[in-house]
């Protein structure tokens, strides 16, 4: 079965030095119906305003990714890490039995542009930890591409979770197929551009739901990135 969420029925959030959509219930956005797929949680697309950022604010038993799209995202966490991660990087906080951190975006009239993804963990209480990589745009082009999976297969940035995240970028004829278990859920959310995901065209903001299916198939790619996830059911 594949569901199509249009980007405009995401959640909205407008805080003047933060813009986000959020694709499942999140905060003061709260819908019974998408409150996540499988072991996916959140994902958030936010923007955040030159000079602002999020202030310390605490994590527990929690996978979170970060991919930065455009500008630059200022990290700095309780376990010692201080970081900028700029777009093509892939960031990676486990949570686990607790940390604090803060997220800032210090580029002088430039916003940041990144999705913040939550993946629920498979085990609770472990030591919080931290872990950045860099994934050249030219090993996305017309692929998909393991940035996120439970053993750091390919490079990857590791996760303590059921699931593994593949990211693209497609344009033209450019084309790629991912296997499925039928018995898992997959979820393909549409960074920019346009593409087909299974035949069926979506846009910027655009998510594609799927479980009992065995493939997922992308084609006819214009500027488009995407991000698969192969999830827990």
């Amino acid at each position: 079965m594949i569901t199509l969420r249009k980007s405009q029925d995401r959640g909205y959030a407008d805080h003047g030095w933060l813009k986000s959509y959020h694709s499942f219930s999140f905060a003061g956005y709260y819908d019974p119906v998408h409150m996540g797929w499988g072991n996916l949680r959140v994902i958030n697309e936010d923007t955040v305003a030159p000079g602002t950022g999020f202030g310390k604010h605490s994590h527990r038993d929690m996978e979170i990714i970060s991919y930065v799209l455009s500008g630059e995202l200022a990290h700095q966490d309780s376990i010692g890490n201080v970081e900028g991660i700029p777009p093509g990087d892939v960031q990676r906080m486990s949570a686990g039995s607790g940390v604090t951190h803060s997220e800032f975006n210090h580029a002088e009239g430039q916003t940041t542009h990144f999705l913040q993804i939550w993946i629920e963990p498979n085990m609770n209480g472990i030591a919080p930890s931290y872990e950045q990589k860099t994934i050249p745009a030219e090993q996305k082009r017309g692929t998909l591409r393991l940035v996120a999976s439970p053993d750091g297969a390919q490079g990857s940035v590791t996760i303590h979770a059921d699931a593994a995240v593949y990211a693209g970028l497609f344009d033209g004829d450019q084309t790629a197929e991912l296997a499925l278990d039928p018995a898992r859920k997959a979820y393909v959310h549409l960074v920019r551009g346009t593409l087909e995901v299974n035949g069926q065209r979506i846009g910027s903001g655009d998510a594609i739901m799927l479980e009992a299916e065995r493939r997922i198939t992308l084609a006819n790619g214009t500027d488009a990135e995407v991000l698969v996830f192969d999830l827990a059911a």
